[in-house]
């Protein structure tokens, strides 16, 4: 038996659709789609262990708390993100509409809401902002590039990403207050 998503996501899907659709159109241009593939790879882990394995160098005297923090705290994102991602079954655009070209990223699941890939990047984002926020420069535009190649691929509707960030922002916060 097919899951079936609420309500609310069939009514998002009509009105989101058609914008997934145009910025997904832009895939036409070999640069911005190696561009969003790129940012989409890197948002898939490397850049975030690469961050986690970092802190001893950045914080030399709170570095391994600080790499337990990073570590723990994505370990529970992730967690809820899968409950809420086999629980809310939203399936990913260019499942649910022909329209949308799907470019040949692989999607690791059959459902999109939220973006893991941008709770995780606005997750780290936040925490590097308390912690180190001379990387920021560097860090938001390619959490930026993480969240809008989600949607460009056709492997999201805007309001996962929105919901993917603002679940990154809300456990970030909540670890940084725990952290104190």
């Amino acid at each position: 038996m097919k899951p079936h998503p609420p309500a609310v996501f069939e009514r998002l899907d009509l009105i989101e659709w058609q914008l997934c659709r145009r910025l997904a159109g832009f895939n036409v241009h070999p640069p911005w789609l190696a561009l969003l593939r790129l940012s989409s790879k890197l948002g898939d882990w490397p850049l975030w262990v690469a961050l986690i394995l970092a802190q001893p160098l950045l914080h030399p005297t709170s570095g391994g708390q600080r790499m337990a923090q990073y570590t723990a705290t994505a370990l529970v994102a992730i967690g809820l993100y899968r409950v809420l991602k086999t629980r809310l079954c939203r399936e990913r655009p260019f499942i649910t509409f022909r329209g949308i070209i799907r470019c040949s990223e692989p999607a690791r699941d059959r459902y999109s809401f939220p973006s893991g890939h941008t709770m995780h990047a606005v997750l780290f984002c936040v925490m590097t902002a308390a912690h180190a926020p001379w990387l920021l420069p560097w860090l938001v535009p390619v959490a930026l590039l993480i969240a809008i190649s989600r949607v460009g691929l056709g492997l999201h509707y805007i309001s996962d990403v929105l919901a993917g960030a603002l679940l990154g922002m809300g456990f970030a916060l909540a670890s940084l207050h725990l952290a104190g």
